[in-house]
Formats: C-alpha cells, sequence, structure tokens
C-alpha cells in the first residue's frame, strides 16, 4: 500500500474507534432509535416505478426493512408502531451528481465587469452545511462527482461512517481530471497520459470510488484515465467539452454528466479535436430534433454501450428567466453574502434569452427518449452555477422538474433512487423498499404520487434505519450556507 493509502486507513480507523455510537452530533437530530419498528398506514412509493401501494405497513428491525405488508396484517409482538396516516414512504435519494462545494460568491467574485479575474473562480467548500442538508431532504446516499477539496471529503465521509456527523452515505470522487485552459482555479491541469493515469491510481489509493473528467481534457488523457480506473474495477464519468461523447464512448466511459444538450460538442460546426469550442452545446443542439437520425443514433449507442446519463436539471433551470420559484426556505439557509450574491446573478438572468428555456426543455426531451429507449438515467442536483441550487433541497427539485419533463411521480423517483443505487452497484442493499434492504426510507407529508410538490414535505429520514429528524437538521444550518 502506497503511504498515503496508509495514513488514510489509520485515519479512518482512528475514527471509527472513537465512536462506536452515534456521538452527540448526530444524537441530537435522532427521533426513532428503536431497535425494531413499524411506519404504519403510509403510502408507499417503492422505488420500482410501480403505481404507489396504499395503506402499507413497514415493518423495520436491526437497521434493515423486514416486511412490507397491507396495515390490516396484525403486526409482531414488541413492535414499536408509528401511525402515519396521511404520509408517504419513498426510498431514499441516491444523489449522483452532488458536490460539498457550492458557488457562494460568484457575484463579488465577477464584480462589475462580469468576468472572472485569474486565477480563475473560487468555489467555497461547505463541509458542514451540506451533509446535514442532503440528509434533511432524504438523501441517504451520494456521490459527490467531483472533489475541489478531496481530502475535506473523505474526511467527511469517514466521520459520517463513524458516526461523528450526520450525513449520508458517500462516495468520494477524485479532483477533477482536467486538461489545460480551466476556468476553476483549484483545479490541476493534467500534463498528459501518463499524469492522467498516475492521477488516478494516487486518488484511488487515497480512498478516491469514482472520478470524472472535465471539460478540458484531451482524448488521450481520457481513455488513460479510463483504463486506470477500470483496471481498479471502479467507474468513471465525464462533464466535456474538448472531447465528444462520441469520443468518449469509444475510450470506455461509463457515464455522462449534464444531458448532452449542454455538454455534448459533436455537432459544432468545424469542432477541432481535443479543444473545447465557444459554444459548448446549446446552440449546435438548438439545430437538432430529437427525433432526428443523428440524435437517436446517440442514444442507440449509449443503450448499447450500456453508458449511464445523469440528468441535472435544476443548475440548468436556473438560467432560465423567473426560474427557479423563490423559497424562502432556500434564502434562510443561505450565508447574507451568498443570499445577496444568488439575488444578484438571478437579476442578471436576461429576460429576452428565450433559448435558456428552449435548451432546458430539450434536455428534458432527451431524457424521456433516452429512458423510453432503455437508457440508465440518473439524477442529481449540481449545486453550483449562479447559486440557486442548494444541496438536499436541490435534490427534491430535480425529482420535480422529471416530472416536468413527462415522467410519472414514481418514474421519477425511480430515477432518484433505484437507478443510482443500480450505478453504484447497491441495488441488492439499497434504492428500492422491500424485504431485507437497507431501512433507507424517507417519510414526508402529503402524496407525491399526485403532487410531486409534496417531497418536500420531508418529516423524518431513516438511514440504516434510524430516524432523523428533517426540520433540525434544517434549522442547524440556516444562515451557513456559503460559510462552512
Amino acid at each position: 500500500m502506497k503511504p498515503v493509502g496508509i495514513i488514510v486507513t489509520i485515519v479512518a480507523l482512528a475514527v471509527v474507534a472513537a465512536a462506536q455510537a452515534p456521538g452527540p452530533d448526530v444524537q441530537q437530530y435522532i427521533k426513532v432509535s428503536d431497535p425494531t419498528f413499524a411506519l404504519t398506514h403510509v403510502r408507499v412509493i417503492d422505488g420500482t416505478g410501480s403505481p404507489a401501494r396504499e395503506d402499507q405497513t413497514i415493518v423495520v428491525a436491526n437497521g434493515k426493512i423486514q416486511s412490507v405488508q397491507p396495515a390490516s396484517q396484525p403486526l409482531p409482538k414488541d413492535v414499536k408502531a408509528y401511525d402515519f396516516t396521511g404520509h408517504a414512504v419513498f426510498p431514499g435519494i441516491v444523489g449522483m451528481h452532488n458536490h460539498f462545494y457550492y458557488s457562494a460568491s460568484i457575484e463579488e467574485q465577477a464584480g462589475a465587469t462580469g468576468k472572472i479575474a485569474p486565477p480563475g473562480f473560487m468555489v467555497t467548500e461547505i463541509p458542514f452545511t451540506a451533509p446535514r442538508l442532503y440528509l434533511a431532504a432524504g438523501v441517504t446516499s451520494m456521490r459527490t462527482t467531483g472533489s475541489i477539496e478531496p481530502y475535506t471529503d473523505l474526511r467527511v465521509k469517514h466521520q459520517v461512517d463513524a458516526g461523528l456527523m450526520p450525513g449520508p452515505k458517500i462516495d468520494v470522487s477524485a479532483p477533477y481530471l482536467e486538461g489545460a485552459g480551466t476556468f476553476i482555479s483549484q483545479l490541476v491541469e493534467l500534463r498528459g497520459p501518463d499524469d492522467a493515469r498516475k492521477f488516478v491510481a494516487y486518488w484511488a489509493d487515497a480512498g478516491a470510488t469514482s472520478y470524472k473528467a472535465y471539460m478540458f481534457i484531451t482524448r488521450d488523457e481520457l481513455k488513460a484515465a479510463i483504463d486506470e480506473a477500470h483496471a481498479r474495477k471502479q467507474k468513471l464519468t465525464g462533464h466535456l467539452c474538448s472531447v465528444t461523447w462520441r469520443e468518449a464512448m469509444q475510450a470506455g466511459i461509463d457515464n455522462f454528466e449534464h444531458g448532452p444538450v449542454y455538454t455534448d460538442t459533436e455537432f459544432v460546426v468545424d469542432k477541432q479535436p481535443d479543444k473545447c469550442p465557444a459554444d459548448t452545446g446549446p446552440q449546435s443542439w438548438s439545430k437538432k430534433e430529437i427525433s432526428s437520425p443523428e440524435v437517436q443514433d446517440l442514444i442507440r449507442e449509449l443503450v448499447a454501450k450500456k453508458v449511464a446519463v445523469t440528468s441535472t436539471l435544476p443548475v440548468f433551470e436556473a438560467s432560465v428567466p423567473g426560474r427557479p420559484k423563490l423559497q424562502q426556505r432556500v434564502l434562510d439557509a443561505m450565508s447574507p453574502n451568498a443570499r445577496a450574491s444568488y439575488l444578484a446573478r438571478r437579476g442578471r438572468v436576461n429576460v429576452a434569452n428565450t433559448q435558456s428555456a428552449a435548451s432546458l426543455k430539450k434536455e428534458m426531451d432527451f431524457e424521456m427518449a433516452f429512458v423510453k429507449a432503455g437508457g440508465l438515467l440518473l439524477a442529481g442536483p449540481d449545486p453550483t452555477g449562479n447559486g440557486a441550487v442548494l444541496p438536499g433541497f436541490g435534490d427534491q427539485r430535480e425529482i420535480e422538474l422529471l416530472v416536468e419533463a413527462g415522467f410519472t411521480p414514481e418514474q421519477a423517483i425511480q430515477i432518484a433512487t433505484q437507478n443510482g443505487a443500480k450505478f453504484l452497484g447497491r441495488d441488492d442493499a439499497t434504492g428500492t423498499i422491500a424485504s431485507g434492504k437497507q431501512a433507507d426510507l424517507v417519510l414526508v407529508k402529503g402524496n407525491p404520487s399526485k403532487d410531486i410538490a409534496d417531497i418536500e414535505n420531508v418529516v423524518t429520514v431513516f438511514k440504516d434505519g434510524v430516524g432523523f429528524d428533517s426540520a433540525k437538521l434544517i434549522e442547524a444550518v440556516r444562515g451557513q450556507v456559503g460559510v462552512r
């Protein structure tokens, strides 16, 4: 084992040893800790895409689901019953494009000119607020999908696993695999294929479990990174630009972020190899119909090669005039500076810009067509952009936007739960509500199968059968998102 791997392992073991039971920073948010209990008279949306089942009882024992049965059936002896008539339960969200950072001060950094000065944009790590918000909103598992402060992300994972802080189960992605020309000052620029291979190897030894290629990577660097990841039985996703989607599929990529309308440059006129054009997607895609032979061929290739696509509709909704609708809960969570930055940036969205709305609709149409063709669609919020998207709240908004795209509420929840678990190779343990699965559950007031906005009415989030108070977690971060 390399030295960095030894260090990380020692730290992880030390943290686990320090907390055999949930520590005080976790205990204060726990509202259900019974080893065996039942949620009775609930509506069950099981994460498979099937219609909701009315008046059900979910029995949980030792962190796992023991049974899902009609509420009319008798309960086993010595099971504490919680009557939640008028509530619904769906699986814990598996967030597949989530971060522990946030673009808290983009307006301040841009200044009057609207341009970011060298050395580039600085994003803010929020390792205290993000895990709490994710869990509060129902995210019980997540992939960081590109790290800015990877050692911080790894530390958060170890402390959550050890019960020292509240948060979801975390798959930490390595820092971005980026080429020369990046606009984010905290990213390393690769210097060739061998550098890319060594980069993946180093971070795999440090504890990363996935990798994300970014906009300026070259084809050779991408291929080297994919080969090294696959040699370690790990996966690589990409938010690309210099490399087209078809080129990346030839290299063996596993997953694409954001959808093609915003990131696939294959239709850009005079696209140069290994160069990110000024039009990173939307302009060239505006000339393509989803039903066109070129797009349908792309979809067939994605499905045939089993390449997943991650939907991140909330971050693109923020570029549409008047969207999203302002929510007080979102503004209350932001620090004063982050709130001012977001509201100023929101005000800069050009009301005459009709292409942003058209691009969002086209991306929605692509995702619907991709799923109908048999593609694996994942879901995540991407809490970046102009600041409109917050951890957790953005995951809920993603599900709502999938319904706007044309999916049923049950299908949208499946995309955000079972599909993510399947991609991570954990669908035998989580992602759906069934006997024997981990008790990762979200209890909400209302009926999301009729009104998807009810997914925001989270009462309790169960992670491995332990119920966390959503309201307390949200209150704990009030006014601090963008600070820590």
